[in-house]
């Protein structure tokens, strides 16, 4: 039904892509309430990742492990401004490729490339548990981490396997949205008056838990249904104190989550009323 979420108040804290998530839900009859939290931006300094792609085309590490579709079109990107994107694209073609979620899955098929692998749960903790069953000792194993979490875990389950990681972290995130934005929308879910929030990114979380008062974000969270894009930013959801209405089961990107939403709401399984007390 086009009108599915008429008169619904939907928070859209996506950044890279708010508009077209927005619209999905716009033409299912939500008003989105923009509230962008997080954008993505190069790293300050190009040169310890400009250095790690050079290492990286000289001499080849022997498995690549990609966290997020955007570690690996910025590094893409770092290599084409250091006139090595060529050197690097045959070099990435050359390596056991390991993903952790569908987005870097598809950021390699667009180069012509195909995951090796991709461990179910689509989490770093998957990757971790397949890490025993890949004959690791004594390879160096590059591993794209992303901001904000310098993801010791897994690099330390690499070394236990015998490997030695080589990790590069190639972008950072910057605030997008004013602080008095973000808690005004924070405060108007505390109030009752927000449906439905829908978040696609762990980092989205840790705006919100490092901007707002415990006490604010529980209430908003607590009175407002959540959508998560898939178990990562669920768990950073439940972290935060939240508790999460509606995931889809199993293709983790906007347009099934709008679907799942959809669902959830045709079988009855997302009441949009406050929870008990």
């Amino acid at each position: 039904m086009a009108d599915a979420l008429a008169g619904m108040q939907v928070v859209v804290p996506e950044t890279r892509e708010m508009e077209v998530l927005a619209r999905m839900l716009e033409r299912q009859g939500a008003t989105a309430i923009r509230c962008p939290l997080v954008a993505i931006i190069d790293a300050p300094d190009p040169a310890p990742i400009e250095a790690w792609l050079r290492r990286f085309i000289a001499t080849p590490p022997q498995t690549l492990i990609l966290l997020t579709g955007e570690g690996l079109t910025r590094l893409l990107g770092v290599a084409a401004r250091a006139g090595i994107e060529a050197e690097f694209r045959a070099a990435l073609a050359g390596v056991r490729r390991i993903c952790r979620g569908p987005k870097p899955v598809a950021r390699l098929r667009a180069q012509g490339l195909a995951a090796d692998l991709a461990p179910e749960p689509p989490t770093t903790a998957g990757i971790i548990a397949a890490l025993p069953g890949l004959a690791l000792a004594g390879q160096r194993v590059a591993v794209q981490l992303y901001p904000d979490n310098p993801n010791a875990a897994l690099l330390d389950a690499l070394r236990a396997q015998g490997a030695t990681p080589d990790p590069i972290l190639p972008y950072a995130y910057a605030s997008k949205e004013d602080d008095a934005r973000v808690l005004a929308t924070l405060a108007e879910m505390a109030a009752g008056r927000v449906d439905l929030i829908v978040f696609t990114s762990t980092p989205q979380l840790r705006r919100l838990t490092a901007l707002a008062e415990p006490a604010l974000l529980a209430e908003a969270l607590r009175r407002t249904r959540i959508a998560a894009v898939g178990p990562v930013v669920a768990e950073a959801v439940r972290e935060a104190g939240g508790e999460v209405a509606v995931m889809p089961e199993d293709s983790f990107h906007m347009k099934p989550m709008v679907n799942a939403i959809l669902a959830a709401l045709a079988s009855g399984g997302l009441a949009f009323t406050e929870p008990a007390s």
